[in-house]
């Protein structure tokens, strides 16, 4: 598996992260096309959002039009908003202040009590890992997690910013040559808003990779996919699994599982925009110059 040479993932150290060492049975995909069922959690305030998680995150999609607050009490560490569209803002309440956001940003709020009042209308994503438990216990495919997937380290969060506050980005940053999409990380969630294709992707420039020990979430914003996955053969004949091609339009979420081939392909005509979501960050993006637009806010994870 390689990266095309103007593919700036190909100056990675490696295309996969380190090897988990396991050769038993690949974790199936986890697909949650939000458009083609009803919202299924309860916020609290009558209001229900869509929800699904993997391993170390839940992620939950409320669609907004008028105002909704969307409170968390007792949050055990720090947690995204993802506000993609410019209609819809915020104001985040934490820890006796308050801060205001625009639409087209995505902020990160320290654990504790938060309480987030939307005005607008748009779609507002939450991300929070699975030490919130009430809420990974609720979430749609919560089965799918009862046993923990063995491929996947447990969850360790990196260190926290010097100064607790809450920080917030707008996401209407200019691509450069040589930097993958628009990273961002905390100390538990990295989020790459990629650039939107305009129209079907060439199938002649694809990129099909692994990583051995993390799963990674598409958040399917706008327009369609088709997520190709080949899983490892492994010893047990009995696991192996052919090929799939998992066709997803939008908002959808596809959690890839560690180890499975993958590589995703806009096939719409209009504009395409994915989200790609890791729990925790990684390290091989992070340790790229200039690829992660907040670094100077957050610690490197000590090394090994």
């Amino acid at each position: 598996m390689a990266y095309l040479a103007d593919d700036p993932r190909s100056a990675l150290r490696s295309s996969t992260a380190a090897s988990s060492g396991r050769d038993g049975p690949v974790a199936p995909c986890e697909v949650a096309t939000f458009y083609e069922r009803e919202p299924d959690l309860d916020n609290g305030d009558g209001s229900r959002a869509w929800s699904v998680r993997g391993q170390n995150f839940t992620l939950l999609l409320d669609a907004v039009d008028g105002a909704r607050t969307l409170t968390r009490d007792g949050q055990p560490d720090e947690w995204a908003l993802l506000l993609p569209d410019p209609g819809l803002r915020a104001a985040v309440r934490w820890n006796g202040g308050e801060v205001d956001v625009p639409g087209r940003s995505l902020t990160f709020i320290p654990a504790g009590d938060g309480e987030v009042r939307l005005q607008g209308a748009g779609r507002a994503v939450r991300l929070f890992t699975a030490v919130a438990r009430d809420l990974a216990e609720r979430a749609y495919n919560a089965a799918s997690y009862a046993r923990a997937h063995a491929d996947i380290p447990p969850f360790a969060p990196w260190p926290d910013a010097p100064e607790a506050r809450v920080r917030s980005y707008g996401l209407d940053v200019e691509p450069e040559p040589g930097r993958f999409g628009r990273i961002f990380r905390c100390s538990t969630l990295m989020v790459n808003v990629l650039e939107p294709n305009d129209g079907p992707r060439d199938p002649t420039k694809l990129s099909p990779h692994a990583h051995d020990d993390f799963e990674q979430c598409s958040l399917a914003l706008e327009g369609e996919y088709v997520h190709h996955l080949r899983w490892p053969w492994t010893p047990d004949r009995t696991t192996w699994r052919s090929d799939e091609h998992l066709r997803v339009g939008s908002p959808s979420v596809t959690v890839i599982p560690a180890r499975a081939v993958h590589t995703s392909e806009p096939v719409a005509a209009g504009r395409n925009q994915l989200v790609d979501i890791f729990c925790p960050p990684r390290t091989d993006f992070s340790d790229m110059p200039g690829w992660v637009l907040n670094a100077d806010d957050y610690p490197l994870r000590p090394r090994d």
